[in-house]
């Protein structure tokens, strides 16, 4: 089956969402799919690559940050891919189109189906969905929902990476709307070595902005100062100067680690080198940095939201904490700081859970869901 993937977001841009569709592209290629993706361009990287059965190819638009796409560089993405897509679909002849976030590549999927017949489905992430992520898009949001709406209409097939995004989305659109989970490759995960004499380290990944809560990660340590510990923040955004100057403010430069944003193959490596993920994010969908904590085999600390208790079990491999609860994650990092068998044994038990999220289930899913797309009456 030739596949074309429409995504704005793609590693080494964008989040977990990217390395969803990374991964996802990668395992569907490995199974006898040819994939042609049309993604962002960034930097220096090329133009066009092809490893296999998986062609990628990066389209101009704008995008000033790596970790985020402002409106005018999203619809600049969607003229761009719908343009290229067009050329695409007349020489290649796709099977199917699918695209990665409703908003915007939604949106550019429609567009070729009504110029093409080329049926396609939708994979919903979180912020692409009214209420996934109000503090960034309920501005542009009361503009985009009624466009937004023959978008998911004309789709043959929508999924959601969790009940979460679905139940978000049921509210603005009558569709049937199925939950396929993000999931991971556990055997290109090797964990670190776990130690009772260093001192554990703390890691948060993530966008530094409102809706991941990265203030809260300073907040919290500085009230575990008698503790021995260090603390990485992986990430950049518009907290990242506040985040800074409460480091400073509380003496803790010699504790704080901020390299600022990695690209996603570095993510694995400063894992390694940790014990625990904080996550106290405000709103969460399915995060990745969550399937990729139990894969490293890390304790996770995390707010009780979303798709994150599917991830977390109370005591067996971490903590959940009420959103914005900080003496919360406070108490409940004393317990792991405090108690290294507890520690270790929270690892082994991430590293237990992380077969439930199997990359090889998801591709099945995402599988049976084109054959679906295909059966249906698509357009």
């Amino acid at each position: 089956m030739k596949v074309l993937v429409i995504s704005h977001e793609y590693p080494p841009i964008g989040g977990g969402g990217g390395k969803v569709v990374q991964d996802l592209c990668s395992g569907l290629a490995s199974h006898g799919y040819q994939i042609h993706l049309l993604t962002a361009m960034w930097g220096n990287l090329p133009k066009k690559e092809e490893a296999g059965n998986l062609v990628i190819e990066r389209l101009p638009s704008g995008r000033m940050q790596s970790f985020r796409a402002d409106f005018r560089a999203m619809a600049s993405f969607v003229w761009k891919s719908f343009w290229r897509g067009l050329k695409v679909i007349r020489e290649w002849q796709p099977d199917l189109i699918h695209a990665h976030f409703a908003v915007p590549s939604g949106a550019s999927a429609f567009s070729l189906s009504v110029f093409t017949h080329t049926p396609y489905v939708i994979t919903a992430h979180g912020g692409d969905v009214p209420g996934g992520a109000p503090e960034k898009t309920s501005g542009w949001f009361r503009y985009v929902l009624p466009l937004s709406k023959p978008v998911w209409k004309r789709a043959s097939k929508v999924a959601a990476v969790s009940n979460q995004t679905r139940q978000l989305a049921l509210k603005h659109y009558k569709v049937d709307i199925q939950v396929i989970p993000n999931g991971i490759d556990p055997a290109s995960y090797h964990p670190g070595k776990f130690s009772n004499i260093k001192a554990p380290t703390i890691i948060y990944i993530g966008r530094f902005s409102p809706e991941k809560n990265a203030l809260a990660v300073p907040q919290v340590m500085v009230q575990l100062t008698r503790l021995d510990w260090q603390c990485i923040m992986l990430g950049d955004g518009p907290q990242m100067d506040e985040v800074k100057a409460l480091v400073t403010e509380n003496h803790l430069e010699h504790r704080f680690t901020l390299p600022g944003w990695v690209e996603p193959s570095e993510v694995t490596a400063w894992m390694k080198k940790s014990d625990i993920l904080l996550m106290p994010s405000l709103r969460e969908a399915m995060p990745m940095a969550g399937l990729q904590a139990l894969a490293m085999g890390l304790a996770i600390v995390a707010s009780d939201i979303g798709s994150v208790p599917d991830l977390v079990k109370n005591g067996e491999n971490g903590f959940l904490v009420k959103p914005g609860n900080l003496n919360g994650y406070a108490e409940v990092l004393k317990k792991l700081l405090d108690n290294k068998s507890l520690l270790e044994n929270c690892r082994l038990r991430s590293r237990e859970m992380v077969t439930q999220f199997d990359m090889r289930r998801v591709i099945a899913a995402y599988e049976a869901l084109y054959q679906q797309a295909l059966k249906g009456k698509g357009v």
